[in-house]
């Protein structure tokens, strides 16, 4: 990105922000919902409105290209999806600007800063001085005249009040003046260090809800929302190195596939190069296109599949969605299970998994819980590793298709074993990625470099792919989705119940799952696991 060039509303740019390609947007005025950051010295930033998103962030005038100026060149280096309909998007506004300007409505209101407040509560500011510092603009009048602070003081208190509205009215000075950049150094270091973070040191896009009389407890608590990660679309062109170097011969059974996540497209992906025969559903029917054009078959419905196929697997989000396939409207019960194979590689807990095999099995059906360990890259490699359980004859029926997607299938006996262990591993990583976080935090609050602390990591005995993946993500900042963040504290929610049920104590697990849910309210659920290190930093 080229230096500031002095932006003025209404101009239109690429707009870079960390973790991201290069986006168009336009120059706005922040709307009333987006938080005000803490200026750097020297470094102007601009509100931008994003197309394709529709959301505004706070972005650094180096970090901005003119659109037309460079609008060929990013054409030609754009590959995601998202991008390209943002480009649509910033093409029609070209064209009818009056189209959008609903869109914009929100950039015409002016209302008093909540982090303003927020700020100087912070600093030992009581109720009452912030319902009298809230009198000096007539909007937040009308909401003191409703509050038990701003009823009247008798006479005898009158002296007392007019030196707290003075030393309000002053502290109110110096907030605002913290804003425009001239505060001292001094307290400078005071906003930083009681805020959440700085976020224009973040670089990402952050939105406080309008106060309406909101209480104290409320500024002290406020919801963030990060804009989501675009997920590339997968490339069904290529096979993976680790599938060309096994000589498969596919089974000749019909396999069904529910679920084209992050996991299970890599996963459907190998098994379709590999040459299995697979019929896909997917609640969003859109995903399914590129996987019709490389020779699979379409359902309309999870029943749909079973009738279908031989055998059907199942990787969705979490275990109430894999109990909606099952048992909800036109889901797998509503089929003729008769002696169809059920395998179920959702993460999900014992209780979960012994429930869908009673019914199943009930039904004439057959059973098998598969666990995958593993990440996306993983996933599309075919490097998984499987965990299953359950009848050991469709284990046996299913390994062709273990071949293509894992490196390693290891049975382990009784419904329930597979995602018993399956928990224990995800809680140690969900662990030990709290650690790597907090690690790198401190490094970087005590003035080390943190690619130091991980190249002598890479020697020691601490040494794992783990650390080193998730370590270089968080150096450089970005969080592109290998493990979304909420499935791994998804993942020790269930252990600690599972904990819980067999009455032993995992404090670690415990704490490490309070940091995961801190990170998800944030905002960061949807990224990379690795996105945990922005919580722990700021």
């Amino acid at each position: 990105m080229t230096d500031s060039k002095g932006y003025a509303v209404n101009d239109l740019v690429w707009a870079k922000m960390k973790g991201f390609s290069p986006w168009p947007g336009r120059v706005s005025e922040p709307p009333v919902e987006l938080r005000r950051i803490t200026v750097k010295k020297n470094i102007p930033v601009q509100c931008i409105f994003f197309f394709g998103s529709n959301n505004y962030a706070w972005i650094e005038e180096n970090q901005l290209r003119p659109y037309l100026e460079v609008k060929e060149k990013m054409l030609s280096s754009c590959k995601s999806a998202g991008v390209r309909e943002a480009i649509q998007q910033i093409e029609e506004f070209i064209t009818s600007p009056e189209n959008f300007q609903h869109l914009f409505a929100s950039e015409q209101e002016n209302r008093p800063d909540p982090d303003v407040e927020f700020n100087k509560l912070r600093e030992g500011a009581s109720e009452e001085e912030a319902s009298i510092n809230n009198t000096s603009t007539p909007a937040a009048l009308e909401s003191v005249e409703s509050t038990p602070v701003a009823t009247k003081k008798s006479a005898t208190k009158k002296k007392a009040a007019s030196t707290t509205k003075a030393r309000a009215i002053g502290n109110k000075a110096k907030a605002a003046a913290s804003l425009d950049g001239t505060s001292s150094p001094k307290r400078k270091r005071k906003i930083l260090n009681d805020s959440a973070g700085d976020a224009s040191s973040l670089d990402l896009n952050t939105f406080s809800p309008v106060r309406r009389n909101v209480n104290v407890s409320h500024l002290l608590d406020r919801p963030v929302t990060v804009a989501r990660p675009a997920t590339p679309e997968i490339d069904m062109s290529s096979v993976s190195n680790a599938l060309q170097s096994r000589n498969i011969q596919a089974s000749t059974l019909k396999f069904g596939f529910l679920g084209l996540g992050i996991m299970g497209c890599g996963m459907v992906k190998n098994l379709l190069n590999s040459g299995h025969s697979v019929v896909v559903w997917n609640r969003t029917a859109t995903k399914c296109r590129k996987f019709l054009e490389a020779g699979a078959e379409v359902a309309d419905t999870p029943s749909d599949v079973i009738e279908m196929t031989d055998v059907t697997f199942s990787c969705v989000a979490d275990p109430q969605v894999a109990k909606e396939l099952v048992f909800g409207n036109c889901g797998v019960m509503s089929a003729n299970l008769v002696g169809k194979g059920y395998v179920e590689m959702t993460g999900v807990d014992p209780e979960t998994s012994q429930d869908i095999a009673e019914q199943i099995i009930a039904k004439g059906g057959r059973y098998l819980e598969a666990q995958i360990q593993g990440s996306k890259n993983q996933a599309e490699e075919g490097t998984l590793i499987i965990l299953a359980a359950g009848e050991q004859l469709l284990f046996e029926e299913c390994q062709t298709c273990f071949e293509a997607i894992s490196r390693h299938s290891f049975y382990m006996g009784n419904v329930g074993n597979a995602t018993k262990m399956n928990l224990v591993l995800q809680m140690i990583s969900g662990v030990m990625l709290a650690g790597i976080a907090e690690g790198l935090a401190l490094a970087d609050r005590a003035g080390l470099q943190q690619k130091d602390v991980l190249e002598v990591l890479e020697l020691t005995s601490m040494s794992s792919d783990l650390v080193l993946q998730k370590g270089n993500a968080i150096i450089k900042g970005e969080f592109p989705t290998q493990l979304p963040l909420k499935h791994m504290q998804k993942d020790l929610k269930l252990a600690l119940n599972m904990a819980d049920g067999l009455e032993q104590s995992i404090p670690l697990a415990a704490a490490s799952n309070e940091v995961f849910k801190h990170a998800k309210r944030l905002g960061y659920g949807s990224h990379d696991a690795s996105a945990l290190y922005v919580r722990s930093r700021f």
